[in-house]
């Protein structure tokens, strides 16, 4: 079967919401806010369009899927200036498969190095996920600042972590504070 790497579109929508929450079981089951965790159509439709929704489908069937921020959200920026990838989600009865790491990959040399010309990328989640941060380590992303947010229920740290994918023209994010 071949495997497909493209925009989600609106048709893709109902798939997408059943992958997403599938994935995104440890985040519900940890009781992290992250806004995917409790998606639904609605905000999946949302993140399409204000968004590049990236998928990998397989035999037509989507199992992978991430999405590139393209909003201008300046608190992000006085992060860094890079493009932020969110909502990584990999189909459960694909996991431990590779696809993810072949999404990403995509995403990252296809997209973020290649059309948009950045030389890296970055990303946040939770410190106290038992996984994520290290998963992305090994991909290659480095720690570069925590903070601290405040949800209904706790203070939630979270990290934001970078990869260089061009090193001759990568500059370390300087974060603003205040």
């Amino acid at each position: 079967m071949t495997e497909q790497y493209r925009l989600a579109t609106l048709e893709d929508a109902e798939p997408l919401l059943a992958v997403t929450v599938d994935a995104y079981e440890t985040i519900r089951a940890l009781n992290i806010p992250f806004p995917a965790g409790h998606a639904t159509l609605e905000v999946i439709q949302n993140n399409i369009v204000q968004h590049e929704c990236y998928i990998l489908e397989k035999g037509g069937e989507i199992i992978a899927t991430v999405t590139l921020d393209r909003a201008e959200d300046l608190q992000r920026q006085a992060i860094s200036p890079y493009p932020f990838i969110r909502w990584f989600a990999v189909s459960p009865a694909h996991k431990s498969q590779g696809y993810g790491s072949k999404l990403l990959d995509w995403v990252e040399q296809h997209i973020i190095l290649h059309k948009l010309d950045a030389p890296a990328v970055f990303l946040a989640t939770a410190t106290r996920h038992p996984w994520l941060a290290p998963m992305y380590e090994r991909r290659g992303y480095e720690p570069f600042h925590i903070k601290t947010v405040q949800t209904p229920e706790r203070q939630e740290e979270i990290v934001f972590m970078v990869k260089t994918l061009d090193p001759s023209r990568y500059k370390t994010p300087s974060v603003q504070t205040g």
